[in-house]
């Protein structure tokens, strides 16, 4: 793979040396790309033990290993192709979105929708105009430049603060608020970077106002209804093969983005939401489903990390250093506390969140790909915008990742984890009318020492079998639940719903769960006044 080159059609159109013959693509050819491949990926899911050890996004180990192999590194690979780095990036995010979705908890996100919709709306239009301003009088690049990296940079990127976040036990209303604003925030910023890039005057603000809430509209609109038709359609149709079921959810995710695009929505809001209703919906199968999903969304990552890394040209970026130097400490420092400030002024939440707030506002590949779109679109100076946005990235990145947990201790915001949630996979049983939910005690369960007849499950729900130590038996109701155990428990279809949720109420608060109030639905409350009334 020495040598390889893959440029893109501006190369092909300007090249100053003589033609190159293209060789047909032979088994040989095809052996050595796919041995090239597989090690990068192992050299990838080795590298994020380091990462994770370290504290640094792995993001930063990603494009470090595309940048290795470059044509200034070791690979000697020449990679210029900004068009397909731009289709791969973009279907990347898909996958990332989907799979940051699927994870995202209804329950915890929803107090926080108000507030990150504000900062992915207002706080972007405040980064932007803070940021451009930087750009263009600090740095002296034109208004059409500056413009458009302060709308690149104003992103916050799904792939870092999901990776980072959920190894921070964190308030829920902080880890709601950034997770939603990553996954909303990265649609109107497209809309801007691609009117900021064609070529012509540039529109009006008003006129970007009004196309950027169509265009979020009928993103959220298709994404709702695709979500929802979907979780329906799974819950009701009893697939085959249970391995059918992760195939069935990224479809529909991916025909989310796809449908929103194509209506001339955000799609990328589009597939989040709908990913974010498929997560929500209990559907068959779903450990299984989480896994197929976070597998897809580490290929992705790596792969539009390595690709990225491999687009720059680090002996050309000397002199974008000290810009993108600038522009980011002004981002970090002004334009992303201001925007949170600006935004949240309506929520009264304390200073201490507003600080982690201002301080998690995590850039990653986003900015990158974004950065591509100029490139593509020819405008002027557009490699020296990509170079700043690399730079900055990367080095923000560095400072930012690895002091979040310091800085979450500092504003006392940081605490222990609580008790670990069930792994509660279900499996349609169609002629039954009913579903064999499988449950397994994780570490950290606080179902651990309950009897099975504490458990109190709806009628129409009993513990069937006890899988412990390789073993199976029937329980009685005095047998007493371990860690590790995995739990057969048949539910009929109109209480499945609710032998999950006094599962999960049990596994967080044991069988105290009834008068520690832990939501288990109407059941509990139901079963809380039982007692206390001794009927």
């Amino acid at each position: 793979m020495a040598g390889f080159r893959c440029s893109g059609p501006e190369a092909a159109r300007g090249g100053t040396g003589p033609a190159r013959k293209e060789q047909p693509l032979t088994v040989h050819h095809l052996n050595q790309l796919l041995l090239v491949c597989s090690l990068v990926l192992l050299i990838a899911v080795a590298a994020v033990r380091i990462s994770s050890r370290s504290g640094l996004p792995t993001l930063l180990v990603y494009l470090g290993i595309g940048v290795a192999i470059g044509q200034d590194g070791v690979g000697d690979v020449h990679f210029s192709n900004a068009e397909l780095t731009q289709v791969i990036g973009y279907a990347a995010l898909v996958v990332i979105l989907a799979e940051g979705g699927l994870g995202t908890k209804w329950k915890e996100i929803r107090p926080a929708l108000p507030a990150a919709s504000s900062l992915a709306v207002v706080g972007v239009a405040v980064s932007v105009g803070v940021t451009a301003t930087a750009a263009h009088y600090l740095i002296g690049l034109e208004w059409r430049q500056a413009l458009i990296i302060g709308a690149v940079v104003s992103s916050t990127d799904a792939a870092a603060v999901f990776s980072v976040l959920r190894k921070i036990p964190l308030p829920a209303r902080v880890t709601g608020i950034l997770e939603a604003e990553s996954g909303f925030n990265d649609a109107p910023v497209v809309i801007l970077v691609v009117a900021f890039s064609t070529a012509g005057p540039v529109e009006h603000w008003y006129a970007l106002i009004g196309e950027i809430a169509l265009e979020l509209a009928i993103g959220a609109a298709i994404g709702l209804a695709v979500g929802w038709l979907g979780a329906y359609a799974l819950r009701h149709v009893a697939l085959p093969a249970s391995g059918l079921y992760p195939i069935a959810v990224m479809a529909i995710a991916v025909v989310a983005y796809a449908a929103g695009a194509l209506a001339h929505g955000s799609g990328f809001l589009a597939v989040y939401l709908a990913s974010m209703l498929l997560g929500n919906a209990k559907l068959p199968h779903w450990p299984a489903t989480r896994g197929f999903a976070e597998g897809l969304g580490w290929i992705a990552q790596i792969g539009m990390f390595v690709l990225l890394g491999l687009l720059v040209t680090p002996h050309e970026m000397g002199d974008d250093i000290w810009p993108a130097l600038v522009i980011g400490l002004v981002l970090t420092m002004v334009a992303r506390p201001l925007s949170v400030v600006v935004s949240l002024l309506p929520f009264r939440i304390p200073w201490q969140e507003q600080t982690l707030l201002s301080w998690a506002g995590l850039r990653g590949a986003v900015p990158i790909i974004l950065a591509t779109i100029p490139m593509v679109s020819g405008i002027a100076e557009s490699k020296r915008i990509f170079n700043i946005v690399f730079v900055l990235v990367v080095v923000y990145t560095l400072v930012q990742g690895p002091t979040l947990p310091w800085l979450a201790r500092k504003l006392r915001l940081g605490g222990s984890p609580g008790a670990a949630d069930l792994g509660i996979e279900s499996a349609p049983l169609e002629r039954l009318r009913g579903h064999l939910l499988s449950v397994a005690i994780p570490k950290g369960s606080r179902m651990h020492g309950v009897e099975v007849g504490e458990l109190r499950l709806p009628p129409g729900a009993a513990v069937t079998l006890v899988v412990r130590d390789a073993k199976s038996f029937v329980p009685m109701p005095t047998t007493v639940l371990r860690l590790g155990d995995e739990l057969l428990v048949v539910a009929t279809d109109p209480v499945r719903d609710a032998a999950e949720r006094r599962l999960r109420a049990v596994g967080q608060g044991g069988k105290l769960a009834d008068w520690l109030g832990i939501g288990d639905g109407d059941g509990g409350a139901e079963h809380r006044t039982r007692h206390r009334t001794g009927l």
